[in-house]
């Protein structure tokens, strides 16, 4: 039996590539997007397809439609984007999981949550192991998007606890690839697009803060992998790329691939960046049989390539995907 499946964020980086998924393996998918962050352009190429459905709306405001299955990935991830309206974005995250829990409620539907390695704010554990509760400012520039997550998870599990509700939650960890913004301010982004504009690569502190970054494609398979679990398993669950790098060793790395002669350029730490961030992924080895496949060096590829047609003007039928 087809499965009717709705993707909030449907339009933006990560929902663009699992409604593709979803489709090629035969699901009816509904895309829902206010299109703050989200494109037109991610998805137009689907627009024709008869098993797919776009529709603008913010799920600030609630939704009534008819779906058996329900990712919910609305809310801006970078933090150029969470911190220009950290109202917006508190509201995004709380009140949307209260619209798309209600809409899960009304029609038994199963929910996924796409949480964030941000509810372990500056870390005092690592690496990150699911039952770490976090070490998180509540009133810093960031917490806008850290506390609104923190109190998504809050409020799955509670529907979960009261209702009954079928519920799952992971938490993503850094995620690159094709289709991100070039202007979303995160690091994978950034350092490409000044690597390829022949800029300085911009680096905060003094670059030895580590990160792991784990490509598109992996983290699609782990979520769809994740809704596809027997009712027991209900998560938190780390999604991401155990390989940890430091922040210099990235911008080096972009480089050497695209070629540039870009200088480091060292800039003031900003406010409750995190100093490590890697993922224990054990839970997600022997609850998923998942594990990342693609290595950075091949994921910056991919990502350089299809940067480098976006920046040249390429249509949006002509970028990699």
């Amino acid at each position: 039996m087809t499965r009717r499946i709705l993707v909030t964020g449907g339009a933006g980086f990560l929902g663009s590539h699992l409604v593709e998924r979803l489709l090629e393996r035969g699901d009816e998918v509904l895309c829902v997007d206010n299109f703050y962050t989200g494109t037109r352009r991610n998805v137009e190429h689907l627009l024709g397809h008869p098993r797919f459905e776009l529709m603008r709306h913010d799920v600030c405001f609630p939704l009534y439609v008819e779906v058996d299955e329900i990712y919910n990935l609305a809310c801006p991830a970078s933090p150029v984007h969470y911190q220009h309206d950290p109202v917006q974005t508190t509201k995004t995250s709380v009140h949307g999981a209260i619209n798309m829990l209600g809409l899960a409620k009304r029609l038994r539907a199963k929910i996924l949550q796409a949480s964030t390695s941000e509810v372990y704010g500056d870390p005092a554990v690592h690496p990150q192991v699911e039952g770490y509760w976090g070490n998180v400012n509540p009133i810093g520039i960031r917490s806008c998007y850290d506390e609104g997550k923190r109190c998504a998870e809050t409020l799955f599990f509670d529907y979960h606890r009261q209702h009954k509700l079928r519920i799952k939650v992971v938490r993503i960890f850094n995620t690159y690839g094709p289709r991100m913004h070039p202007n979303d301010g995160r690091v994978v982004s950034n350092f490409i697009v000044q690597a390829l504009r022949g800029e300085d690569i911009t680096i905060f502190g003094e670059g030895l803060q580590t990160r792991s970054f784990c490509y598109r494609d992996d983290l699609i398979e782990a979520m769809i992998r994740m809704m596809d679990t027997g009712d027991a398993v209900t998560g938190p669950i780390n999604i991401g790329n155990p390989g940890e790098f430091t922040i210099r060793q990235l911008a080096e790395q972009v480089i050497e691939l695209t070629g540039a002669k870009s200088k480091l350029l060292f800039q003031p730490l900003p406010q409750d960046d995190p100093m490590q961030r890697r993922p224990d992924i054990t839970v997600a080895r022997e609850t998923l049989g998942w594990a990342p496949t693609i290595d950075l060096r091949e994921g910056l590829t991919r990502t350089i390539a299809y940067f480098d047609a976006l920046l040249k003007g390429s249509p949006a039928d002509a970028l990699p995907r």
